[in-house]
C-alpha cells in the first residue's frame, strides 16, 4: 500500500453549493472581514473574495455582493476596481464607505471628489423617509428608526447624487451618507455598520441580507457537520485514509473529531512532539485525544530534528517556513509506515490526504491577494507546506471562524474544557522565543508560561480571555537579586480579548495579578530578572509576537 496523489490542496468544502451566500469583495478595509462575521451571526453564511475577483471565474451564484471598505481613493489611477460584471449579475449590491463610492464612480467618475474634511469617528446619520412609488429604496434601513448612532471613516466623499438614485440618509458632512437605486437593487452608505460603534448595523445588514437579497438563515453548525461529514466520505471513499496532524489545540482537536466521526479508524491522529511545545503539552494531549475522545493517535519524537533545523535561525518567517516544511516531511513518512503496516488489511487504501485545522482567519491573513490586501504573516498550515508535498490537504474547517469552532465542537460532543482551551500556534514556543530557539530560552519560556496561565485559571479569568501565553524577549536587562547586580531574561506577558481572532484588545488585569504573577516568575524562573506585559491591541500588533 503506497502513499499516492498529486500535491496541493483540495478544493475547499464550497458551503455555498448548500447555503444561500452573501459575497463580500474586499477592498483592503481593515473591517473587511466583520461583515462576513457579522452575517455569519444572522446565520447568513457569507465569504470574502478580494475584489479583484473574475466573476466568470466563480462556480457559484451569490444572493447578494457586498462591496468593502478601503484605504483608497476611487478616482486615483492605482485604485481597485471590482470586476464590471459584478454590476451585471443583477444580485442586490451593497456598497460601504469606498464600496458606495465604487457604486457611484462606476457609474459616473464625476460622482467622487476628495472631501473638505476628513470624518472619522462617531456620527449621527439622519434616515429619509419615501412615500408611494420610491417607498422600496428605504428598505435598507426599514426599522432602525429616525436618527442613527454610526461610525464614520472616509476623506472622500459623492460629489453628486447619481443619476437615479435617491438619498435615503445623510450626515451634515456627507449628505448623500446612503443612497439607493430607484430600478435596481443597488445601495450604498457612506458608513461602517460592520462594527460595534454602529449599534443597529447587524440590523441593517440583516435588511439587505435577509429582506432585501432573501438569503436564508440556516448557516448553523448542526447543518454544516452532516454536509461536511458527507463531503468527507464522498471525498476520501470507503476505503480511503487520512493522517492528521493534531497539537491539542481546539481547531485540530475538532477537526480530529470530525474526521473520525466521518471515517472512524480510517484516520490517523499524529502528534508531532517537535521540541517547542509548552510543558508537559504531549503527555497531556495524548491522554486527552485517547481517553476522553477515543482518537487514533501516534506521537512522534521530532524534538532533534526541529530543533537542529532551528539552530542559528532567528527570522520569524523563516522559522515558520522551517516548521511547516519538517512537519509535512515527518508526515509524509509516518503515512508510508501506517501505510506499509496495513497493506494486508482488505478494509483500508492508500493513505492520500493530511488533514489540517486551517481556520478562516489564517486564509486570510497568510493570502496575498493582487490589489489592496497584504500578507501579514506566514500560517505554517497555509503558507508553509513543501512544494513537492505527496499528500493532498483536506482542510474542513478552511472555511470557518473560531468561535464557530467551538459552536462546532460542542455539537460533537467534546467537553468544554477542551473546546475552550486557549489557542496554541502551530510554530509552538518557536514564535514566542523572539530571536534564536535553544533549550535554555525553551526552559525559560515554558517555567513562564505555565506561571502565568496557572494564575490566570486561579483568578477565574480563562474564559474571559481568548488568548494568553509567556513570550521569551531576545534583549535582556540589568536587575538586582540576592543584593547582585544580575543581567536576566526579560518576559514579556500577553492576554488579548477577540471573537474573531482577526482583531483583539489587550486584557485589563487589575495591578495585583500582574504583581503576583511577576514575583512568581522572577522569583521561580532561573535566569529571569524582569516582567513586561504587552497592551499592543491588533491592530496594529498581531496577537503572537512573531
Amino acid at each position: 500500500m503506497a502513499v499516492n496523489g498529486d500535491s496541493g490542496a483540495i478544493p475547499v468544502g464550497e458551503p455555498h453549493k448548500t447555503f444561500d451566500t452573501i459575497l463580500v469583495l474586499d477592498f483592503g478595509s481593515q473591517y473587511s472581514h466583520l461583515i462576513t462575521r457579522r452575517l455569519r451571526e444572522l446565520n447568513v453564511y457569507s465569504e470574502m473574495l478580494p475584489c479583484t475577483q473574475k466573476i466568470a471565474d466563480l462556480t457559484w451564484n451569490p444572493k447578494g455582493i457586498i462591496l468593502s471598505g478601503g484605504p483608497y481613493s476611487v478616482y486615483s489611477d492605482d485604485a481597485p476596481h471590482a470586476d464590471p460584471a459584478v454590476f451585471d449579475l443583477g444580485v442586490p449590491i451593497l456598497g460601504i464607505c469606498y464600496g458606495l463610492q465604487e457604486i457611484a464612480w462606476n457609474l459616473d467618475n464625476k460622482n467622487v471628489v476628495a472631501g473638505e474634511k476628513r470624518e472619522y469617528g462617531h456620527a449621527e446619520v439622519t434616515v429619509q423617509k419615501h412615500a408611494g412609488k420610491k417607498a422600496h429604496i428605504d428598505r435598507l434601513f426599514q426599522n432602525l428608526g429616525e436618527n442613527l448612532e454610526v461610525w464614520m471613516s472616509h476623506g472622500d466623499k459623492l460629489s453628486q447624487l447619481p443619476a437615479g438614485f435617491e438619498p435615503v440618509a445623510s450626515t451634515p458632512n456627507a449628505p448623500y451618507a446612503g443612497i439607493a437605486s430607484i430600478e435596481r437593487p443597488l445601495f450604498g452608505i457612506q458608513f461602517h455598520p460592520e462594527v460595534t460603534h454602529t449599534p443597529k448595523g447587524k440590523q441593517l445588514l440583516s435588511n439587505f441580507a435577509v429582506e432585501i437579497c432573501g438569503a436564508r438563515q440556516d448557516w448553523t453548525m448542526e447543518k454544516f457537520v452532516d454536509k461536511e461529514i458527507e463531503r468527507i466520505r464522498a471525498m476520501v471513499g470507503p476505503k480511503g485514509q487520512v493522517i492528521g496532524a493534531v497539537s491539542g489545540g481546539v481547531d485540530s482537536t475538532v477537526a480530529a473529531k470530525l474526521m473520525q466521526n466521518a471515517i472512524g479508524d480510517r484516520f490517523h491522529a499524529v502528534l508531532v512532539d517537535n521540541g517547542v511545545l509548552r510543558m508537559d503539552e504531549a503527555k497531556i494531549v495524548k491522554k486527552t485525544l485517547t481517553e476522553h475522545l477515543g482518537i487514533n493517535l501516534t506521537v512522534v519524537d521530532a524534538t532533534d530534528l526541529f530543533l537542529g533545523r532551528l539552530k542559528g535561525v532567528s527570522e520569524p518567517e523563516k522559522k515558520r517556513k522551517i516548521i511547516g516544511n519538517t512537519f509535512i516531511e515527518i508526515f509524509q513518512d509516518k503515512a508510508k509506515q501506517i501505510a506499509e503496516a496495513a497493506k494486508d488489511s482488505p478494509k483500508a487504501g492508500d493513505i492520500e490526504w493530511l488533514l489540517q485545522g486551517t481556520l478562516y482567519p489564517d486564509v486570510i491573513e497568510s493570502i496575498s491577494f493582487k490589489g489592496p490586501s497584504a500578507t501579514i504573516k506566514t500560517h505554517h498550515n497555509v503558507g508553509g507546506l513543501l512544494e513537492g508535498m505527496h499528500l493532498k490537504l483536506i482542510e474542513p474547517l478552511r472555511e470557518l471562524f473560531k468561535d464557530e469552532v467551538r459552536a462546532l465542537g460542542t455539537n460533537l460532543g467534546i467537553s468544554e474544557e477542551l473546546v475552550w482551551r486557549h489557542p496554541f500556534p502551530g510554530p509552538g514556543l518557536a514564535i514566542r522565543i523572539l530571536g534564536e530557539v535553544n533549550e535554555e530560552q525553551l526552559r525559560i519560556g515554558r517555567e513562564a508560561d505555565k506561571i502565568f496561565i496557572d494564575e490566570i485559571v486561579a483568578a477565574g479569568l480563562y474564559r474571559k480571555i481568548s488568548q494568553a501565553y509567556a513570550a521569551v524577549l531576545k534583549d535582556r536587562a540589568v536587575g538586582v537579586m540576592g543584593d547582585k547586580r544580575v543581567y536576566g531574561q526579560i518576559i514579556a506577558l500577553r492576554a488579548v480579548e477577540t471573537t474573531d481572532f482577526m482583531t483583539a484588545d489587550w486584557f485589563p488585569f487589575d495591578g495585583e495579578f500582574l504583581k503576583r504573577v511577576s514575583r512568581r516568575i522572577v522569583n521561580e524562573v532561573d535566569g529571569v530578572c524582569r516582567v513586561l506585559y504587552d497592551v499592543t491591541s491588533k491592530p496594529p500588533g498581531t496577537i503572537e509576537m512573531e
